[in-house]
């Protein structure tokens, strides 16, 4: 088997208004080859479920083209996109022939130039390669599916647990399926299913109740022999997309209206939970009137309006103004904030410094939060996280940080870059120990549960504002379907759209 892999993996949130330029991708790093390989294979990836899978067979010449994933922002720009996918046709066409071809991508990609360049990518390669080659599309649960992308792709598997801890093992069984239809045993035969429908972000944690039961649902689906594979795709309502919101796929072997009809009644199975699958979030200030009230530490406290995760910039500073306004103190946080990491760096560990931080990228996240306290850290922001971790990444960068302790009892940690909360070792290495704190404001929704679930003694999900803020009625939506619910509530569904 000759084998490539690439792709590129992109949250694009249309409400952001940092653009995700090609120099950010740059930035970021466009890995080519045995690169790939070194970032990925020790991980918990996609790319490194791919290649396990792959190094049991005796016969592979396996390919890395080209990869590259970049944190969530605004739309990508169209030098980007075009960099991106014209480098990924290139190589492919370039050095093929190919009997599979794995695309690692997320789904929820939206660029200046195309509303689905995830679909965009499938349909193009499937152009070069023919339709014999076997096309893999891998893809996160958030991932806004469209029927392009499916058409143009033999297999396409998604992961099945947000956080995201099952990255690896997805991979490694489309990786198997894709071996399997090359050998001839499978013939691998799709269909999605696509209800009006979204489900609120604060609803998407899949060991909750009403995802859980959704999933079991779905899962029962696989006693049938012929269903090789069934997809719950949560979807990803910040993309203002008309493929926005749940999908469901199901693919069977050579089966077609099998897979039809596995994947419509996951679908209606879904729709009748519609009303249990949205909600809303805790207020800031009663979170941290009843966080300070707590005997025990630490209390995590969830911006979901500023979920570094789903494109924001990590600098919302509404929780902190409100915990001085009720004159709550003991409070850990990190902040982006790359200005007033160089005045630290430049002043260095013990000094003073007084400071506006945070608040600064735009006008959604609040206004600059003014501090006084002593720089207690200066790091260089990368760290290596080896426990399970949101999307199986090994390596993090937040960018040069540092930490200062405020006079009035807050522990502030600035990164230059805008930072995930995955790990508990992003406060660690800067001296900052997280169960020390009565209070810890984690930038996510559940992204950090991997990290702080299991030292928390209460958790609460804020109604904070922000790019990524649960109450979506926020947004104006130029291309989402219409109707949809929850936002018009009277929307019906019977399949068979």
């Amino acid at each position: 088997m000759r084998v490539a892999i690439a792709g590129f993996q992109h949250e694009t949130n249309s409400f952001a208004k940092v653009k995700a330029s090609l120099a950010k991708w740059q930035e970021a790093g466009i890995l080519h080859g045995d690169e790939i390989v070194k970032e990925y294979k020790e991980s918990k990836a996609t790319i490194a479920g791919i290649l396990s899978r792959l190094g049991t067979e005796t016969d592979v010449d396996l390919v890395p083209l080209v990869f590259s994933r970049l944190m969530p922002m605004g739309h990508m720009t169209v030098e980007a996109t075009d960099y991106l996918v014209n480098e990924i046709l290139k190589l492919i066409e370039e050095q093929g022939p190919w009997d599979i071809v794995f695309l690692a991508q997320h789904g929820a990609a939206v660029s200046d130039k195309y509303k689905d360049p995830d679909g965009e990518v499938a349909e193009r390669v499937r152009a070069i390669v023919g339709p014999d080659v076997i096309i893999v599309t891998n893809l996160d649960m958030h991932g806004n599916i469209s029927r392009k992308l499916v058409a143009n792709s033999d297999i396409v598997k998604v992961y099945q647990t947000n956080p995201h801890l099952d990255t690896f093992e997805r991979a490694f069984e489309s990786a198997d399926l894709a071996v399997k239809y090359f050998k001839g045993e499978i013939k691998p035969t799709m269909y999605l299913s696509t209800p009006p429908l979204v489900v609120n972000i604060l609803k998407q944690g899949t060991s909750d109740k009403p995802m859980s039961d959704l999933l079991k649902f779905a899962e029962l689906e696989m006693k049938n022999s012929k269903v090789l594979s069934v997809s719950v795709v949560e979807g990803y309502p910040y993309s203002d997309v008309p493929q926005m919101g749940m999908t469901f796929l199901a693919i069977t072997n050579n089966d077609a209206a099998l897979a039809e009809s596995v994947a419509n009644k996951i679908g209606l199975h879904a729709w009748n939970m519609r009303a249990d699958l949205n909600g809303v979030a805790t207020s800031t200030e009663k979170a941290l009137a009843e966080a300070n009230n707590q005997s025990e530490k630490p209390i995590v406290l969830f911006d979901v309006g500023d979920n570094v995760g789903a494109g924001t910039p990590g600098d919302s500073t509404f929780v902190l103004h409100a915990a001085r306004r009720l004159g709550v103190s003991g409070v850990l946080q990190a902040l982006c904030d790359p200005a007033i990491v160089k005045l630290c760096a430049s002043l260095g560990i013990g000094a003073r410094v007084e400071a506006e931080v945070g608040g600064k990228f735009d006008d959604m996240h609040g206004t600059p939060f003014p501090i006084k306290g002593i720089v207690t850290a200066i790091t260089n922001g990368t760290y290596a996280e080896t426990k399970p971790s949101h999307g199986g990444f090994l390596y993090y960068n937040d960018g040069p940080s540092a930490a200062i302790k405020t006079d009035d009892g807050y522990n502030i940690l600035l990164t230059s870059l805008p930072a995930m909360s995955s790990s508990l070792l992003q406060f660690r290495n800067a001296g900052l120990e997280p169960l020390d704190h009565k209070i810890i404001v984690v930038k996510g929704v559940h992204s950090p549960r991997p990290a702080y679930e299991a030292i928390a003694k209460k958790m609460y999900w804020l109604d904070t504002a922000g790019a990524s803020t649960a109450d979506l009625s926020n947004f104006k939506y130029a291309h989402r379907r219409f109707p949809m619910y929850p936002f018009e509530e009277d929307t019906s569904w019977d399949a068979k759209d």
